[in-house]
């Protein structure tokens, strides 16, 4: 037992689907899925039930997400669906002139110049306040526990972290970094697999934050130090930008396909990419799963609906082109003609102008939660707010310099966002939540299990196991080492640059749980993480 490797996994493993009735939920760590399942057998509904996980996965799963990150979520209660989008602005003072003056010709990965207001502490509040059962301090009870008694690491979070410490090592060289490796490298190293992590400074801020609904974060204590914090190094980030931030609800945006409505987030985030993709591909007859021809159509129309994402996709207030045009008909039928047998280098149409972790959660009472928060790139911008265990993200990195592009960086303005939840109904009837965590993998990732679901009938298990591929650019195809030989080589021929990738950590994580007539819940969870579903 002292010499086993825990990353070395020489078998092929085979996981079943979940099935329950009373309540289920799924995520990447097994301690923040049974947190939520505590919270249902506490008389907590699914939405309480996320709101813990979430918090627990704060701590249990640093490497993606953090209290200093964002989320966005997409709720079913008695039979409607509510969207909140819960990402942070720029900071009011920043702009891309401030930044060509101090020498950037782009916006840095790390630091305080990617840094964005935070939106997850006051989300949780919102979603408590609209849907919750259970008071605050209850929900986020079990995640101070695991901040501050610790808790062992679990084999891909240990690799996870061991990745971004000696990432962090060789780029992150002021003084602002310190506490960044103060909190998740406190004996000058990253703890390893099964060796127990606590952050006390993390705990007494969920504590905070729950005492306080979330206000001490954005107007009290916590809000002045990140400040101070940030005026200290010359960052952009001010309390003032904290009190002024909001969630919002948000309407979900959907397309009909095959029957189904899979739904997202319109934008800022980019759901509306899986969206535009499957607008694309319903207009072609699907033949089987490992046909050539199937995986053809869904990376060309995955690279057309990626190509006019990144194009299009801004804070909504700055986008001129509307999410109806984008996902009419019309501009359907106009992208699907501009597939042909060979592989494209796409380009942006012409529509009409006008670190990530993920989970699902379900209650008996027919409550369901599609739930999604990150840093952005695995711990986010390398800082750590003194005192409060408060890793901030970098979603600023993912705006444009050009000050002609809809998502150009400005003071106060949402970005381009990666992070988002997915929803499957049917004739106005939940199915359930759904989502692949992983950057720019997520909407491919949702294409991916949407049709392994809709057109090949996968039970959810198996629609999460399936070998991925994943578009890079132009015609750059990954794909998983266990991605079929013979249809890479077809696909190859085909014009399709392939590169199969050793390790899957880049094809993203899920999770599903749908419910069927009679009220079952059926739940699949990540093998390529160390996903669990906690169900009763």
């Amino acid at each position: 037992m002292e010499k086993s490797d825990y990353l070395y996994q020489p078998f092929s493993a085979k996981r079943m689907t979940t099935i329950s009735k009373n309540g289920m939920v799924a995520t990447s760590q097994p301690l923040a899925s049974q947190v939520g399942l505590d919270i249902l057998k506490q008389g907590g509904n699914a939405i309480d039930a996320a709101i813990a996980t979430a918090a627990a996965l704060t701590v249990v799963e640093p490497t993606s997400n953090g209290i200093g990150g964002d989320c966005f979520a997409l709720v079913w209660v008695k039979d409607k669906l509510y969207g909140l989008n819960g990402s942070g602005r720029s900071p009011s003072s920043i702009s891309i002139d401030q930044l060509k003056a101090k020498g950037y010709d782009e916006i840095p990965k790390y630091g305080f110049v990617p840094v964005m207001v935070p939106g997850v502490p006051r989300s949780w509040a919102e979603l408590s306040r609209r849907f919750g059962r259970l008071p605050m301090t209850e929900l986020l009870a079990p995640a101070i526990r695991y901040a501050e008694d610790g808790y062992p690491l679990t084999p891909i979070l240990g690799k996870f972290w061991k990745d971004g410490y000696h990432k962090f090592k060789e780029v992150l060289k002021g003084d602002e970094f310190l506490h960044w490796f103060e909190t998740f490298a406190p004996n000058g190293r990253p703890p390893e697999i099964g060796e127990v992590w606590k952050s006390p400074d993390h705990g007494q801020t969920l504590r905070r934050i729950a005492e306080t609904k979330g206000e001490d974060f954005y107007r009290g204590e916590i809000a002045e130090k990140i400040d101070a914090f940030s005026r200290k190094h010359k960052g952009f980030i001010r309390k003032e930008d904290l009190e002024n931030f909001q969630p919002e609800w948000v309407e979900p945006i959907s397309v009909n396909y095959r029957g189904y409505d899979v739904w997202e987030i319109p934008p800022n985030g980019h759901g509306l990419v899986a969206l535009s993709a499957l607008n694309i591909l319903k207009g072609f007859n699907i033949g089987a799963k490992e046909e050539v021809s199937t995986y053809h159509k869904q990376i060309e129309a995955m690279k057309l609906a990626y190509t006019d994402g990144a194009e299009f996709i801004a804070d909504p207030e700055h986008m001129d082109v509307s999410v109806a045009s984008l996902l009419s008909e019309e501009y359907g039928k106009q992208r699907r003609d501009a597939i042909t047998d060979e592989a494209l280098t796409p380009q942006p149409g012409e529509p009409a102008k006008g670190g990530t972790v993920y989970l699902a959660a379900a209650d008996n009472e027919g409550n369901m939660v599609s739930f999604i928060q990150s840093n952005y790139m695995g711990f986010g911008s390398g800082l750590v707010v003194p005192g409060t265990g408060i890793a901030l993200q970098n979603r600023g990195h993912n705006f444009s310099m050009d000050e002609n592009h809809a998502n150009a960086l400005a003071g106060n303005k949402r970005s381009y966002h990666t992070i988002i939840p997915g929803f499957l109904t049917k004739d106005g009837k939940a199915v359930g939540p759904f989502g692949v965590m992983g950057g720019f993998m997520q909407p491919q990732g949702h294409l991916q299990v949407a049709m392994n679901t809709i057109d090949f009938h996968l039970n959810p298990q198996a629609a999460l196991d399936s070998p991925r591929w994943q578009w890079m650019k132009d015609k750059t195809v990954w794909v998983e080492p266990t991605f079929p030989t013979h249809v890479a080589e077809a696909l190859r021929r085909k014009g399709h640059h392939i590169e199969v990738q050793l390790d899957s950590g880049a094809f993203g994580r899920g999770q599903i749980i749908w419910r069927n007539e009679q009220g079952v819940l059926f739940g699949g969870t990540e093998s390529r993480t160390d996903g669990t579903i906690s169900a009763y």
